[in-house]
């Protein structure tokens, strides 16, 4: 949805913009608020909603210093990098965020034209280049050095800790909900000892540090409208250290389900092998030559983490009286918890399927 509305000067002055009419405000994003501005081209300019990213200044680090460096990739490659990657416009200060007089924190990029973004899978191949767009991203950044980022959100992906997280949510029982979970809670106990697998070889160097974008979701991929073929990866605000187990998982566990994440009949919910194969050919065929032999073997357990991490955050949630995640109704948080759970089964069940459709790479 969109409308016009005004935005103050003092904002458009900052990044030297005079636009030819009122800014169009997008309403499709539920954290930043994002406006559209012509002025001799087409521009974003965002508000940063500082109380879900409470470092503006980390995150505009990170952006500035990744799109850069893409862009350099890109244009290394012969490609185009006003179309390949966000580009920031930055003040006349030369600075990637300004502060306005209320004390809001704004930025600027250019619009992508003749691009859009999609809620969800509408085709395997769409899912397809939506894996190649992510694969490119690890493969343009794979020589980045990615322990120079900030890590604006910690622990973001820490299995462990997410696991220390339900057990205080439990041990608290905030909202008297410990009695109705019991089989949720035991499914989550009996993969904990497994849940520190990706972390224990990071921490022991076995798997490299990557630049990861850590919300691998459908919309945050921009296709090219006529084409179909994948244009660039954007809303970078997540940007962080991590490892590529985690970006490839989060996309699965979206990506390769078979329903939504808060269907309730689970009969609907199942992991498909073949959304899989799909996503993975998309993936490696772009980030393959990047990745080393364990990266490789250890995605199909990124998958799975990453579905189990997600549940155990809903089932905290709910324990915790649904403080975080935003519900309809007041089983919500676990109903999506007994949904990723579902996935998670049925990712074990068919773990050698997963195994032969990456040995294909190795």
């Amino acid at each position: 949805m969109e409308h016009t509305t005004q935005v103050a000067p003092e904002i458009l002055e900052a990044f030297g913009l005079r636009p030819q009419g009122a800014a169009t405000a997008l309403t499709s994003g539920h954290i930043n608020d994002t406006f559209l501005v012509e002025d001799e081209g087409k521009w974003i300019l965002q508000r940063i909603n500082h109380f879900v990213f409470p470092s503006p200044q980390d995150i505009m680090e990170n952006i500035t210093g990744v799109t850069e460096f893409l862009r350099a990739k890109i244009a290394a490659r012969g490609g185009d990098p006003d179309r390949g990657t966000l580009t920031i416009r930055k003040t006349a200060g030369g600075s990637s965020l300004f502060i306005d007089s209320t004390g809001e924190f704004w930025r600027c990029m250019t619009y992508v034209d003749g691009a859009s973004s999609h809620e969800t899978v509408e085709s395997t191949a769409m899912l397809r280049e939506a894996g190649r767009a992510f694969g490119e991203f690890q493969s343009l950044l794979c020589d980045y050095p990615a322990d120079t980022l900030h890590e604006t959100i910690v622990d973001f992906h820490n299995t462990p800790v997410r696991f220390a997280q339900l057990r205080e949510a439990a041990e608290k029982n905030a909202a008297g909900r410990l009695s109705q979970v019991e089989a949720e809670m035991a499914f989550a106990a009996q993969r904990e000892a497994d849940g520190s697998l990706l972390m224990d070889l990071l921490r022991e160097g076995k798997l490299p540090l990557r630049v990861t974008h850590n919300d691998t979701k459908m919309s945050n991929v921009l296709m090219d409208n006529e084409t179909g073929k994948a244009v660039c990866v954007i809303d970078l605000d997540t940007v962080m250290p991590g490892l590529t187990a985690f970006d490839f998982g989060d996309s699965i566990r979206a990506g390769a389900s078979t329903a939504a994440e808060d269907e309730a009949d689970l009969s609907k919910v199942h992991f498909d092998l073949d959304l899989f194969a799909a996503y993975t050919e998309g993936f490696l065929s772009a980030a393959g030559d990047a990745l080393t032999p364990l990266e490789l073997q250890t995605l199909p357990d990124g998958a799975r983490l990453m579905t189990l991490e997600v549940g155990i955050r809903f089932l905290a949630d709910y324990l915790n009286g649904d403080v975080y995640f935003r519900t309809a109704y007041p089983e919500h948080n676990l109903v999506r918890a007994r949904n990723q759970f579902q996935l998670v089964r049925e990712m074990e069940e068919k773990r050698a399927g997963m195994d032969a459709i990456i040995q294909r790479y190795l």
